[in-house]
């Protein structure tokens, strides 16, 4: 296996990985203000009338334009576009087509949802970027049979959304993106699969030249051409360059890096069933939302959660390049690194929820810690006063 430092290494001898970085970048700090000046005169300018938006103010919402040319030319240049890459090229195109056209004209949820799904069978049937066995710490390797083909389908379609959904405010899917694509850049490299390692450094690249221009104040928004796109390629690119594999941590380890959107996504669709409203109407549930709520600004708003992925994404990175079990055999010291850094980024999550009055003084009296937050238990609001504040955020949206 490939070390932390051996793997940093391949990326640099590579060289095609820094140029498609590099190229990636450039392109899109060129584009992105001539798609800005494009967006007034085409009708995608964010005004804040359709969903709701934490910004003031018409701003330009195509900059995915800029954000995919910039990632697919330099693919078409620098990777083989023959088998899976052709797949996940022509999906990304096509998404980002849909996305444009929402961004525009507007499509209706339920019809993206339907459309993505529709576009994931283009790499998923037609060019096999499936992953068709799941290896488990402990447990082994299992194959999927045909169950990896839907099992695939539903990935890409539920990471195409969740990209979409977190990106609601300046900087943050941008940012959140950018540490996703370079973990799975580190790891396909490890694991060998420099295609997959190189179209990461490109998405990389790309989204992190774009937060020049979307860090806050924003001067452009990526839109649903963006984030449609962005997710539609994390999810092909974890399958083609870690869940192929069968090393013990693949299957953690994109759900590590991705544990930040995994867990926002989840909560507001929860939240939202909880009050038997559709999972898909909008709202201000979003942990930004809720950051912003209890006083904090864009700019810290983005850091810590750009923060939080930083710590999941490095646990990640942790756990595949020091495994408690590197020859079969458990190693003490290996294990307690593991379990001590487990233990800092769980400490900091729950800190993190907590913060964000998701976990709730009454949810650790529910499990035994009933002194945890007791002042805080007594200003916590009856169920039916925090159902009024349900349904006037909802009435904000």
């Amino acid at each position: 296996m490939m070390s932390f430092g051996e793997s940093l290494q391949a990326l640099a001898e590579d060289g095609t990985a820094l140029v498609g970085f590099a190229l990636a970048a450039v392109l899109v700090l060129v584009l992105t203000p001539l798609v800005g000046r494009l967006a007034p005169l085409i009708g995608g300018v964010d005004d804040k009338v359709d969903r709701p938006r934490v910004h003031q103010g018409a701003i330009p919402r195509i900059g995915g334009l800029a954000i995919v040319a910039g990632i697919l030319v330099p693919t078409a240049i620098l990777i083989d576009l023959d088998g899976p890459y052709l797949g996940i090229f022509a999906g990304t195109l096509l998404v980002a087509a849909l996305g444009l056209f929402d961004d525009l004209r507007g499509v209706t949820p339920s019809t993206k949802l339907a459309g993505v799904t529709l576009i994931a069978l283009v790499p998923v049937i037609g060019f096999d970027v499936t992953f068709e066995h799941v290896t488990l710490p402990g447990i082994g390797d299992h194959d999927l049979g045909w169950a990896a083909y839907p099992l695939t389908i539903l990935w890409i379609t539920f990471l195409a959304n969740l990209v979409n959904l977190i990106d609601g405010m300046d900087s943050l899917a941008a940012g959140i993106v950018a540490i996703a694509a370079a973990a799975f850049a580190i790891l396909s490299a490890s694991f060998g699969r420099m295609d997959a390692a190189v179209l990461s450094a490109v998405v990389c690249g790309s989204t992190f030249a774009f937060l020049y221009h979307n860090y806050h104040p924003a001067k452009i928004f990526m839109g649903d051409s963006g984030a449609l796109a962005l997710g539609f390629l994390l999810a092909t690119l974890a399958v083609d360059g870690v869940l192929k594999t069968a090393a013990a941590i693949t299957l953690v380890a994109p759900l590590l890096v991705l544990a930040v959107p995994i867990l926002d996504t989840s909560f507001v669709v929860l939240k939202r069933l909880k009050y038997r409203r559709p999972p898909w109407r909008a709202d201000h549930n979003h942990f930004y939302h809720r950051f912003m709520r209890i006083g904090f600004s864009q700019r810290r708003t983005a850091a810590y959660l750009h923060f939080w992925a930083l710590m999941t994404a490095g646990y990640a990175l942790l756990a595949r390049f020091v495994p408690p079990r590197p020859r079969g055999n458990w190693d003490l010291e290996r294990s307690l690194l593991l379990t001590g850094a487990g233990l800092l980024v769980i400490g900091a999550s729950v800190w993190m929820v907590y913060s964000l009055e998701i976990l709730k003084a009454r949810h650790f009296q529910a499990v035994g810690l009933k002194r945890f937050g007791a002042a805080e238990a007594a200003e916590e609001l009856e169920p039916e006063s925090e159902e009024a504040v349900e349904r006037a955020l909802e009435a904000r949206a």
